[in-house]
């Protein structure tokens, strides 16, 4: 199925959000261009105002409602991040929002989501059952429902991750993008191939339950029972009637890479211990990949997004101490 997205949308966006959301530092990291001898950037998305770069499409959608529509409010389903965005661009607005996540969601999320005044609604075990309640909220009270990634819209706004690694980073040849659902992804690679499809767009995810990997092998929407993991953010199906983000993962996206949730600690604490940043453990999953020589070829500028820094500091301790061995 064609993309129903152009670059376009994706440049209407950024003017769109540009009062919500910010245009975040994209910072060369010497040791890893040491280690893996090529040129190598990390895109700072965990400097949002919401922790994480989901902030951008939450406002993209939000935006673009109506004045009838906003008054009714709005509802969405999320891991996490996506409802913290959610409720922070409602309560800019002054809208009502409902967020609907799963009893798997840590509860540094929960804390955050209901200290931005969401209506916080925790419901099933998973990202999909969580989803049956946002729909009947959005039955019951006309409330829109906005979308994590399988929307128009919220991949557009994630897009503009991709116009200012453009901005920043002319010379881009290789794109390290953590993959779930797809929005972020899709809206990237839109971007980047837009602009030269001989860009390299590259997904990384956990091994546990990577629904959309598992999709792209059977070339359809599968669903995966949820499973553990520190790259929690990257949890939750596609949907079995993804209308977009599987189609555009499946047109622009070169490879994708599975990490083991030990890999994925080594990146968390490379991460702390040498550039000072607390990621979760989803936005250190493109740094992971490349201290495990997972990235081949490389090219010669390479930009890592570091989608998100929403990670309990308990659990977030744990991990960074244990790969020191304290």
């Amino acid at each position: 199925m064609p993309t129903p997205l152009t670059l376009q949308d994706i440049f209407l966006a950024q003017k769109t959000i540009a009062p919500l959301a910010r245009h975040t530092p994209l910072m060369p990291s010497l040791l890893l261009s040491e280690r893996t001898g090529t040129a190598v950037y990390l895109k700072l998305e965990l400097l949002q105002e919401t922790g994480a770069f989901k902030v951008r499409g939450a406002a993209n959608k939000i935006l673009n409602l109506p004045a009838e529509a906003r008054q009714r409010g709005v509802v969405t389903v999320s891991t996490g991040n996506h409802g913290r965005a959610v409720a922070y661009v409602a309560g800019q607005l002054g809208l009502n929002a409902a967020v609907c996540i799963s009893k798997r969601v840590p509860q540094n999320k929960v804390q955050a989501l209901r200290q931005l005044k969401a209506e916080v609604v925790i419901h099933g075990q998973s990202q999909d059952e969580a989803e049956v309640r946002a729909r009947q909220i959005q039955d019951e009270r006309g409330a829109t429902l906005i979308p994590p990634f399988d929307d128009p819209l919220i991949i557009a706004g994630q897009g503009t991750i991709g116009l200012e690694l453009l901005a920043d980073l002319p010379a881009i040849d290789t794109a390290l993008v953590p993959l779930s659902g797809g929005g972020l992804m899709a809206g990237i690679a839109l971007a980047l191939k837009s602009a030269n499809p001989a860009i390299r767009v590259i997904g990384v995810s956990m091994e546990r339950a990577a629904v959309m990997h598992r999709s792209l092998q059977a070339g359809r929407p599968v669903q995966l029972p949820e499973e553990p993991t520190l790259a929690d953010s990257l949890q939750g199906g596609i949907g079995l009637d993804n209308q977009y983000t599987l189609a555009m993962v499946q047109q622009y996206v070169d490879d994708v890479i599975l990490l083991t949730e030990a890999e994925i600690a080594a990146g968390m604490a490379f991460a702390f211990f040498e550039h000072h940043l607390v990621l979760e453990g989803a936005g250190a999953v493109g740094i992971a990949a490349l201290l495990h020589h997972k990235v081949a070829p490389l090219g010669q500028h390479v930009a890592v997004v570091l989608s998100g820094g929403n990670v309990d500091l308990r659990s977030f301790l744990e991990v960074v101490q244990g790969e020191r061995g304290d």
